[in-house]
């Protein structure tokens, strides 16, 4: 059995699909740092043998994802500071370019990101951080959908995963993830109504204010 992606028609492997999975749920924080990846046990989370399992830990190794631990096996990757710098490198190039280089926002990109504002404010409600967290990542994802360019989407997917991880060093995520909820529907308003270059500036200093919040909790961790 194969899945085809929606945006490509692209058909995945088993081991792809199996990747896809583990990094979705990477992303919706189901999985976190230092956690096991137990090939008998994803054999049964994700219905696939042991050897689609180990093709598609094997991919995730290679995306910075998982790493082998000797004597402790796969488990789900920890990040450190020089891994936030070059992700905030990345969503710095790709995030404020898909904004400059940005056409009018065509109405379904416009709901796809209040869609996702939508759905952190309902989870700040419920005070669900962990999926406002989510949410939050969805929205910068479709910011990248902006560039339309399947290949982006794919490999900025992997660097949500990687943000996702890069959370989970924060102690208290409801203090941490707060304030940027605003500031994407910020980021969304100026796009609307077609002032990208401004667009561009909020974004920029979304980022460096996010990446500054991450190495402080790097740098100075919290005392147990």
């Amino acid at each position: 059995m194969t899945k085809t992606t929606e945006k490509t028609g692209e058909t995945l492997s088993l081991a792809d699909q199996v990747a896809c999975e583990v990094r979705e749920d990477i992303i919706g924080g189901r999985l976190l740092p230092g956690m096991a990846l137990v090939e008998a046990e994803l054999t049964g989370r994700y219905n696939a043998s042991r050897n689609t399992v180990r093709e598609a830990l094997h991919q995730l190794g290679h995306e910075g994802l998982a790493t082998y631990v000797r004597n402790k096996g796969v488990m789900v990757r920890r990040l450190g500071v020089p891994e936030v710098r070059d992700l905030f490198l990345v969503r710095r190039t790709l995030e404020v370019q898909a904004i400059l280089g940005s056409k009018p926002l065509r109405e379904y990109e416009s709901d796809r990101m209040l869609d996702a504002i939508e759905a952190a404010e309902l989870a700040r409600e419920r005070e669900d951080w962990q999926a406002f967290g989510t949410h939050s990542l969805r929205f910068h994802q479709h910011i990248i959908g902006l560039l339309r360019s399947p290949l982006l989407d794919a490999f900025f997917t992997n660097i949500a995963a990687q943000m996702r991880l890069v959370f989970a060093v924060a102690p208290d995520e409801e203090n941490f993830q707060r304030p940027w909820l605003e500031r994407d529907r910020q980021i969304h308003d100026l796009l609307a109504d077609g002032r990208r270059h401004d667009a561009a500036e909020a974004m920029t200093r979304y980022l460096d204010d996010s990446e500054h919040a991450l190495l402080d909790l790097f740098n100075h961790p919290p005392r147990s």
